[in-house]
């Protein structure tokens, strides 16, 4: 797996279960991923040498971020390398202008967009409104970043001349009038079986996503049905070995538009490590070297998962202490640690909470509940501090 991030890190753990050693490609041996897998390379994912040297007697090559160049990933193919998502199939992850004309070539839903080579690009677009513009960076932006959300069109093109000065290709979309955000996420194995976990519904908080609720609530059947659907046909269309993340836009009237796609474990798939029969991580294991895919129906009838973000002030109380509290208090809140070293901002650990057997994710009071934990457990371990004011002294 090329990256060390936490995404290869849980990915190991899949492994160990299948008899399998995943190898990684880290920059550091202090990289998340580099700490519990025996096999580690050291090196850059944009140095053919060191992919090279990863690649070595591997049954699948594959992926924890998608920032490897695809003509690098074509020689590797040419030399005989079982590459995983293909590099045809991985562009549409990496180059957001490639996703976005494939994907209204497919038939997709995507909001109106175009690309950005001058100032002008930008008025053209505008149509001489006021309308909320939406400038992107095609390549590189992860978690807000690389994302400018313009306050009018004079902001949009300041943003837009700020990107092409510093040679950044850009592109320009509408704004979406957006109910939330969901999450289709669906496996596709070389043989082409296909599976799809229920779609979910994606909180995020200054572009960072906070929350996932498993599965969304209150969604209309139709409308889940079409979002898996959607998923699963782009996985097939684009030629997808491993996992496919859609994320996608519920608008206001009740539609579906693509916003993102990952081709790799995503955020949004965490919940599976605990609220699913098969995880994620399991999942895309199985799907790179050609298993019989998992069966992806959940434990519960609905799972939060919560990530774990480095406080503004990281607390004085360590993360063991933190531990022992939070398992007195919330026992059924399974933590995930990514071995990380806390930073504001930064994700290091997500927990998972399960609501109960007989509930609906159509109840609200029932969907708070779990949401309630999940979020309350994630926040102390971030912060030492209880939302709701608790203490253990008292």
């Amino acid at each position: 797996m090329i990256g060390g991030g936490q995404l290869a890190r849980m990915t190991h753990q899949a492994a160990i279960a299948l008899g399998q050693t995943l190898r990684v490609l880290a920059v550091t041996p202090d990289d998340s991923a580099a700490q519990v897998t025996p096999d580690v390379v050291i090196g850059s994912h944009d140095d053919i040498d060191a992919l090279r040297r990863a690649a070595v007697g591997a049954d699948a090559f594959t992926f924890d971020h998608e920032h490897v160049p695809t003509e690098m990933l074509e020689k590797l193919i040419a030399e005989g390398v079982n590459v995983a998502p293909p590099p045809s199939a991985l562009i549409h992850a990496q180059d957001k202008l490639v996703m976005r004309r494939r994907l209204e070539a497919l038939g997709a839903p995507v909001p109106r967009f175009a690309a950005v080579t001058s100032v002008s690009d930008v008025d053209d677009f505008a149509g001489g409104t006021d309308s909320r513009l939406v400038l992107k960076a095609a390549r590189g932006g992860y978690d807000g970043r690389g994302v400018v959300l313009a306050r009018d069109t004079a902001h949009a093109r300041e943003a837009a001349a700020e990107y092409l000065a510093a040679g950044v290709e850009v592109l320009i979309e509408e704004k979406v009038e957006m109910r939330r955000e969901l999450a289709a996420l669906v496996a596709r194995s070389p043989f082409g079986q296909g599976a799809a976990w229920p779609v979910v519904h994606t909180v995020q908080r200054d572009g960072i996503c906070v929350e996932v609720i498993a599965p969304a609530p209150d969604l209309d059947d139709d409308l889940a049905g079409a979002a898996g659907g959607l998923a699963l046909r782009l996985a097939d269309e684009l030629g997808v070995v491993g996992l496919l993340a859609v994320e996608l836009f519920e608008t206001v009237d009740g539609g579906l538009l693509v916003n993102e796609l990952a081709m790799r474990p995503h955020n949004s798939g965490h919940w599976t490590m605990d609220g699913a029969r098969t995880s994620q991580f399991e999942q895309h294991l199985r799907a790179v070297l050609d298993y019989p895919l998992g069966d992806t129906s959940p434990i519960a009838p609905v799972t939060v998962m919560a990530n774990v973000i480095g406080a503004q002030d990281i607390p004085k109380m360590s993360m063991d202490e933190r531990l022992h509290h939070l398992f007195g208090r919330l026992p059924e809140a399974k933590v995930h640690l990514y071995g990380k070293g806390e930073r504001p901002g930064r994700k290091i650990g997500h927990v998972n909470v399960l609501g109960s057997a007989g509930g609906s994710p159509d109840d609200a009071a029932y969907v708070a509940d779990v949401r309630e934990r999940a979020v309350r457990a994630a926040h102390w371990l971030s912060h030492a501090e209880w939302t709701d004011g608790w203490s253990s002294h008292r």
